[in-house]
């Protein structure tokens, strides 16, 4: 009873966790909750509010032309189309009364729109519920075009974390029961298979095997490990059946202490908040009081007629809807978040479009990132034997491994397949190598231990990487060294292309963190003139490192781009996380904001120097906008602009910058 009610509560909290999660997804997007169905219906359903209120509108103005009525009918006869284009926009705006955040610009939409309906009951004045239903509908175009350019919104991380196991295998006495690992209790044992992810913390007791930990620390070379060494869940078992005593029940396992890290890494993203909805802050309370001073002032001084001055003031409220900018700046963003994603690179909101074009530090993982994170052979150094023979021997020998070191291996001689050689007594000595008969020959593949083991003098090497040696032997006699083979991941074609294409669009510092070997990563550093190097990294040392850079920032962004799961948190800390795609996780492509769907780094690049033209449209389009706004205004507070004109002003400058938009594609 007590082990269910513990794994009720983890449950329950879980759940919590997901709801707190949806909550903060909420504040960011209007109205998509994650899911592509739900998008694409809330998309169809703007289309056809906008459609719908369009066509009541064109009725509404058709009756008042034909019928002539008193002016409170003609309202009615607007109002369908105004409740049902501007609905969304009225609850918005008194919600953001009711949560103190009164100046948005719903709140001016609306102020702007109500005062253009009541002008029609001035004495003497002319009605402009035309006016206010187009403005309203403008504003839901705009809102529709910054619903589709935001797309889908980060789903939750957690169900997609690739490294969450779903069962252990308890082993009781003679037989093993599955059972969920959150209810495995501390110093049980348990079973794990080749194939099967390691669900917990824990000490091997028996049996050997190797580790695929890529997935956890980015390592690229599979972990040996036999009776008494730790493991780490999340693992993949690659070879043998091992059991294992636990030493951490799961919610203080490695894996969901990385899922949790994730989790809460977004709740320190800076959010650099879009240019608009700071502008409105501003300006909507600066348009409000004008207009209210342009309604009162005059008439109290100068003794005016004060319906005049009410016209004028409502007028000027029409003309200060934003609606170029609301249009012009999102669809500017969604341009190049289209045009982007024609290049491969997703962006998955316009936000990250702001950041990316102000990133001055760019921190690279290395494994996967900057290399293929695949291994193949990287030299050959022969002692006895000449390359051919030393490839053709270590090639047999790892013939039945599963290991990646024994795939770089055979695909280094791809022959020995076919050439009748015969192997026999394969035995894989546990951390040191594998031991075979090739014909008539003992042959020994393996590490420096097993080279001391069987007594061949072997060599060390300057090259870095893995080194590989071999040592042979005639039935009878001794072993002698044949040489070794040096083992790399190999890095990729575009890597130093990437890291040259950033610097010259003056990107500040390039940085690498690795969790593998100090001399592995220096080389790679080396190779791609990267600034600074930190290797030997844990996944929670990365994300330090990165809240390290970004304590030094002054001005600019700090970016971090990696693929493995490893990544994720830090994916989530950056100010924006850039995932290599195809061969990435899905986890680390949840926590990105960016997601380069190739594997090539220098795409990086391009991304930055999209997002900067981006931005740099939409400032054209702000100034044009603010601009003309400005002059119709002065104007308009003048009584030279009629309404029609303040309308017009708005529309045309909408398709203007619309048409700057467009050139984002």
């Amino acid at each position: 009873m007590a082990e269910h009610h513990h794994e009720h509560h983890h449950e329950c909290r879980c759940h919590h966790d997901h709801h707190e999660h949806d909550h903060h997804e909420h504040e960011h997007e209007h109205d998509e909750h994650g899911h592509g169905h739900h998008h694409e219906h809330s998309h169809h359903h703007h289309l056809l509010i906008i459609s719908l209120s369009a066509l009541l509108l064109l009725s509404a103005i058709v009756l008042e032309k034909t019928l002539d009525l008193p002016t409170w009918q003609v309202l009615l006869l607007y109002l369908p189309a105004y409740l049902l284009a501007g609905h969304e926009t009225l609850l918005e705006a008194v919600e953001g009364v009711a949560h103190g955040d009164a100046f948005n610009e719903h709140f001016l939409m609306s102020v702007a729109t109500i005062g253009a309906l009541a002008i029609g009951f001035l004495p003497g004045a002319e009605t402009e519920f035309a006016e206010a239903v187009a403005v309203m509908l403008f504003f839901q175009v705009g809102e529709m075009f910054e619903g589709y350019a935001e797309g889908q919104s980060r789903k939750s991380i957690a169900h997609l974390m690739d490294i969450r196991p779903d069962v252990a295998h308890v082993v009781c006495g003679e037989t093993t029961s599955d059972v969920a690992p959150e209810q495995v209790t501390i110093g049980s044992v348990i079973e794990v298979r080749p194939g099967e992810k390691v669900p917990l913390d824990g000490i091997v007791t028996e049996g050997s095997t190797s580790l695929n930990t890529m997935a956890l620390t980015g390592e690229s070379l599979p972990r040996q490990v036999a009776v008494g060494d730790e493991v780490t869940s999340g693992c993949v078992n690659l070879s043998g059946v091992i059991r294992v005593r636990t030493t951490k029940s799961f919610g203080e396992s490695t894996v969901a202490k990385i899922i949790d890290l994730v989790e809460h890494a977004a709740d320190h993203k800076s959010q650099s908040e879009t240019f608009i909805t700071r502008f409105a802050r501003l300006y909507t309370p600066i348009v409000v009081f004008a207009a209210i001073a342009l309604a009162v002032v005059p008439p109290l001084v100068a003794s005016q007629p004060f319906s005049t001055w009410l016209y004028r003031a409502l007028m000027f409220l029409v003309v200060s809807c934003p609606c170029a900018l609301v249009i012009s700046v999102p669809l500017t963003f969604f341009g190049g978040i289209g045009g982007a994603s024609k290049r491969g690179i997703l962006v998955k909101g316009a936000n990250f479009m702001d950041v990316l074009a102000k990133v001055d530090t760019v921190v690279f993982d290395k494994t996967g990132t900057l290399t293929h994170g695949q291994f193949a052979v990287a030299a050959v150094h022969p002692e006895t034997l000449d390359e051919r023979q030393l490839l053709h021997l270590a090639a047999h020998v790892e013939h039945f491994t599963t290991h990646p070191i024994g795939a770089a291996l055979r695909d280094a001689f791809p022959d020995e397949a076919a050439d009748g050689c015969t192997v026999s007594n394969v035995e894989e000595l546990a951390g040191l190598g594998i031991r075979a008969q090739v014909g008539d020959l003992l042959v020994c593949v393996g590490n420096d231990k097993l080279m001391e083991a069987v007594g061949a003098k072997w060599r060390p090497c300057s090259h870095t990487g893995t080194i590989i040696h071999v040592a042979t032997s005639p039935l009878t006699q001794h072993f002698t060294y044949a040489g070794h083979i040096v083992i790399n991941d190999r890095v990729k074609e575009t890597s130093a292309e990437a890291i040259d294409h950033l610097k010259r669009l003056g990107v500040g510092r390039t940085v690498m963190l690795t969790g593998d070997r100090q001399e592995v990563a220096a080389e790679v550093a080396r190779q791609l003139a990267i600034d600074e190097m930190h290797a030997s990294l844990l996944p929670a040392d990365k994300v330090e490192w990165v809240e390290k850079l970004l304590a030094r920032q002054r001005q600019g962004k700090v970016a971090f781009v990696g693929d493995g799961i490893n990544d994720a948190p830090v994916l989530a800390r950056a100010d924006v996380g850039i995932a290599m795609g195809g061969l990435g996780s899905d986890a680390a492509i949840e926590a990105a904001d960016v997601v380069v769907m190739d594997d090539n780094p220098s795409k990086v690049a391009l991304a930055v120097r999209l997002a900067r033209r981006t931005l740099s449209i939409a400032r054209q389009n702000v100034w044009l906008a603010i601009g003309i706004k400005v002059a119709v205004l002065a104007l308009a507070a003048t009584g030279f602009a009629t309404m029609g004109m303040a309308v017009f002003a708005d529309v045309g400058v909408t398709v203007l910058a619309v048409l700057n938009a467009m050139r984002t594609l």
